[in-house]
């Protein structure tokens, strides 16, 4: 449900829908490529992706460890949470307008935190996409993450500290990219 002030309602709470403004960041600053730069604009100290697994419960465990590190990187715990309208997935708020990124896909976005970006989803891990939104950031724009209808990955961008520590954990199957290179991981196709 929406009200009148452009707010969704969930959990007994009314949520802030977000707009064109609140992505325009990100669809200013992306391209069509095969670069970090198609899901992540170049405005980070540093990018990687990240291969979701196809095992639903290492998926979860990769899901919560993402969130954990996410949370450690928020000043206020505000993030601004993004539903991809593919036709088959929940975007949480099925009567919400949508925003139109990347190569011109639809987003349900929605300012809340990481326990919403946790919990939203009703079709959860089952769902090939799995739990997490397709599209989370703070309110700050301290990192981004990315997961495009196409891909098999998610894309990061953030601090260098982020970066590393997403490295460093065995859970998260990260790589680096830097800006210029395919950000594709070894192994998985484009679709």
């Amino acid at each position: 449900m929406v009200d009148a002030e452009n707010r969704l309602a969930k959990d007994g709470s009314l949520w802030r829908h977000g707009t064109v403004t609140d992505v325009e960041w990100i669809h200013s600053g992306t391209v069509i490529s095969r670069t970090i730069a198609s899901a992540i604009p170049p405005v980070f100290a540093a990018y990687a992706t990240m291969v979701v697994p196809d095992d639903h419960t290492d998926r979860d465990r990769q899901d919560a460890a993402l969130l954990q590190l996410l949370k450690l990187s928020s000043a206020d715990g505000q993030w601004w949470l993004g539903y991809l309208d593919t036709g088959a997935d929940d975007v949480v708020f099925p009567d919400a307008a949508r925003v139109r990124l990347y190569s011109g896909w639809n987003y349900v976005v929605v300012e809340a935190g990481s326990e919403q970006a946790a919990t939203w989803r009703s079709n959860g891990s089952r769902s090939w996409r799995g739990a997490l939104p397709d599209l989370m950031f703070p309110t700050d724009r301290a990192w981004l993450v990315s997961y495009l209808w196409d891909d098999t990955w998610r894309c990061v961008g953030g601090s260098r500290q982020l970066i590393d520590d997403l490295l460093c954990d065995d859970i998260l199957l990260g790589r680096e990219v830097t800006v210029g290179e395919d950000a594709t991981p070894p192994g998985r196709a484009m679709f």
